[in-house]
């Protein structure tokens, strides 16, 4: 290199690794050779085509992948890991353990999948991928077979709706629900005979409920696991079903509410006149109680729907109030109507037995009623299925009150003669039935024996309903002309019964009409995701948390009250309110009083006030806390209380809790096997190793032969 003149840069990565290459080897002023430069020439050459094809791999790779750049951190995990839509089984608690799913620990769960007609044997804990067919198999073979047991590390099972095109049904349920609050001794009677029982064990491992947009990718990756054995990667399933009450080691609903680490099932009723109560006059009419439900239960927190069981009912009744809401002279009844809509229903019967506590505490919740008054306890079942020979096949299941039973026997009668349907039929149930199906009027019967009421049912003597407390009661199980049907002869019973005899007429009972429409709305909206929840008809009253109905009761998050926060209350109670407060409510002539909360006049409510366009109107409607008459609410916490003489039930009173958690969530992705990443590790070290000393060689080769030049 001549002195004064810059170096030439070299122009292109071949120049660039020579160049180096002679500056880091040539000692200066040493003799240099045309045999030298040969040797050095080609060493360099042959490292330089090995440098270009690992560059040249390079940038294909990277041409490869920039179809699929990631620029974040959230575009890396979406790439790594599929989230998985679902429902899943959760822990709850009584006071004598838990029934539900959990984690089995503290940690999140991470097993392979594999379909369970391929676990004929499995060695390892695993995700068992189970269809609808093969369910009652799967819970028959965990019970049997330990070893099966033992390596169940979670379950997945499909939606399975095509299930319900079969004769073959799914009831997780018992076979006698709620056997221990039935006012008869006959306890092993089977109302629901095809119920397994499997909601109410305990399983130590998640099991999650696939949604229809998610199974096929799941499918495929527990498929793909048994085709590739051999190969060194695996698909899993991550399950994160951490429990509060796992990890606090509670174990029951005593300890774990005196640790915090869960909160009692329940939530709010709904109860209102028709038409409203005048709490200050003196006067006061027997009282006709038309009830239905408006919680169901399921192996899956959030996938409770009860179409038929007790949805079909709750439709029914609201529909009963609006044909009833247009009728002249209801001031000149001889009995006074009241509707309640009750919730905890399906967990120890708490939205009746805290509605019956709270009358005879006579609280702020049922200011207006006497429970001495209650003449007749009229109560809607499962009114949804459709009989083999028409569309309206309903049985009476009465008490033993002879005198009341004939006289609401004769009313129904009565209104079945009054339809314009000539296929409805209105049956009194078997004389062989050991008594009422489970329903909220056993509540009533343990609160007083004498009480006349009865259940109407789609059923005889036992469910029709295949699919009871199952998330496949949905939609597709319910007939809505049934529905249409029940509603319309319970609001013409309801008539005669809260009419005089002698007043009745058969013009003014074909007056009551049903509005088919509404019915139809109402299956639109509380039975279906499109338009559910955010049908125009809720959206009138309330602003719904949810689009998507789900009928689990929930738990109570604050103290309970009468006039509750509304973000403590469910969607459905919401709705239920302020449709009931509104069709039997009397409007003020030349008002257009506008609320956002309360109103002025103590006899008015403010419906709407949810949209901002509330309005005051007369009406008693009323919340009623449903909890637990075992438990109180004492300086922010829940307290388990004494078993009390006046509280028959409160004895076989579960005290049902629901296990606090941080979060859900389900996902899936690949992962090597443990032998390959030690084999990858081992092959690492290996070439590492073998790298060094090849430099080390060609290094001491060149300098070998400089010095020898």
């Amino acid at each position: 290199m001549l002195s004064g003149h810059r170096p030439t840069r070299p122009s292109n990565v071949r120049d660039t690794f020579i160049f180096v290459l002679r500056r880091a080897e040539v000692p200066k002023n040493a003799p240099i050779d045309c045999d030298s430069n040969q040797r050095i020439a080609k060493s360099a050459s042959m490292s330089f085509h090995i440098l270009h094809l690992l560059l040249f791999l390079t940038s294909v790779r990277l041409c490869l992948s920039d179809e699929h750049s990631m620029e974040s951190v959230p575009d890396l995990q979406n790439s790594m890991y599929l989230v998985v839509d679902g429902y899943p089984c959760i822990r709850l608690l009584n006071l004598s353990g838990e029934i539900g799913c959990s984690n089995p620990g503290r940690e999140k769960v991470v097993v392979p999948m594999i379909n369970f007609k391929d676990a004929d044997e499995i060695l390892q804990p695993s995700a068992i991928l189970v269809s609808m067919d093969d369910i009652s198999s799967f819970f028959a073979r965990l019970q049997d077979d330990s070893n099966f047991a033992s390596n169940v590390g979670g379950v997945l099972i499909k939606p399975g709706t095509e299930i319900q095109k079969r004769t073959k049904g799914f009831s997780p349920a018992q076979k006698f629900p709620q056997a221990k609050f039935a006012p008869y001794q006959k306890i092993d009677y089977e109302w629901n005979p095809i119920g397994s029982g499997v909601m109410w064990n305990q399983y130590n491992f998640p099991v999650f409920l696939i949604s229809e947009s998610s199974i096929s990718p799941v499918q495929e990756a527990a498929s793909k696991n048994v085709k590739d054995k051999k190969i060194y990667t695996s698909n899993v399933a991550e399950f994160d079903l951490v429990m509060q009450t796992t990890k606090a080691g509670t174990r029951n609903s005593m300890s774990c509410l005196k640790e915090e680490t869960c909160l009692p099932l329940g939530g709010y009723s709904v109860w209102s006149s028709l038409p409203p109560i005048n709490i200050s006059s003196d006067k006061s009419k027997p009282i006709i109680l038309t009830v239905a439900s408006m919680d169901s239960a399921s192996f899956f927190r959030d996938k409770s729907i009860g179409a038929d069981s007790p949805i079909s009912g709750l439709i029914a009744l609201l529909a009963a109030v609006d044909a009833l809401s247009h009728v002249d002279g209801l001031d000149d009844l001889h009995k006074q109507l009241v509707f309640v809509v009750f919730t905890g229903e399906s967990w120890g019967y708490l939205g009746s037995r805290r509605f019956l506590l709270e009358l005879d505490l006579q609280s702020d919740s049922v200011s207006g009623l006497n429970n001495t008054l209650i003449d007749t306890v009229f109560e809607i079942g499962s009114v949804g299925k459709k009989s083999n020979d028409g569309f309206g096949n309903f049985f009476a299941h009465m008490t033993e009150v002879s005198s009341s039973k004939n006289e609401t026997w004769n009313a129904l009668k009565l209104a079945q003669e009054s339809l314009p349907f000539e296929n409805i039929k209105v049956s009194p149930a078997s004389t062989t039935n050991p008594g009422i199906p489970p329903s909220s009027l056993m509540a009533f019967l343990a609160k007083n024996s004498q009480v006349s009421g009865v259940v109407l049912e789609d059923f005889d003597t036992s469910f029709t309903n295949q699919f009871y407390q199952s998330h496949l009661d949905d939609l597709h199980n319910i007939n809505s002309s049934a529905i249409e049907a029940a509603a319309l002869l319970v609001a013409r019973t309801l008539y005669i019964l809260a009419t005089n005899k002698k007043e009745l007429s058969s013009s003014a009972l074909n007056a009551i009409k049903l509005n088919t429409s509404l019915v139809e709305e109402l299956i639109g909206c509380l039975l279906n995701c499109d338009p559910g929840l955010s049908c125009e008809l809720v959206k009138r009253y309330i602003s719904p948390t949810n689009v998507c109905p789900n009928h689990y009761v929930g738990v109570i998050l604050d103290e309970p009250s009468s006039t509750p926060y509304p973000g403590y209350v469910h969607d459905v109670s919401r709705f239920a309110w302020n449709f009931l407060a509104d069709r039997t409510s009397i409007r003020k002539e030349n008002t257009s009083s506008v609320c956002s909360q309360n109103c002025d006049d103590k006899s008015e409510v403010c419906i709407g006030a949810e949209t901002g366009k509330g309005t005051c109107v007369v009406s008693t409607t009323r919340y009623v806390p449903a909890y637990s008459t075992r438990l109180t609410f004492d300086s922010g916490s829940w307290n388990v209380l004494p078993l009390n003489a006046s509280d028959p039930m409160g004895a076989v009173d579960p005290v049902w809790t629901e296990s606090n958690w941080n979060t859900i969530g389900l996902r899936m992705y690949t992962v090597q096997a443990t032998a390959y990443d030690r084999f990858v590790l081992l092959g690492g070290i290996t070439t590492t190793i073998l790298s060094y000393f090849a430099i080390v060689a060609v290094r001491g080769s060149i300098m070998k032969a400089l010095k020898k030049d």
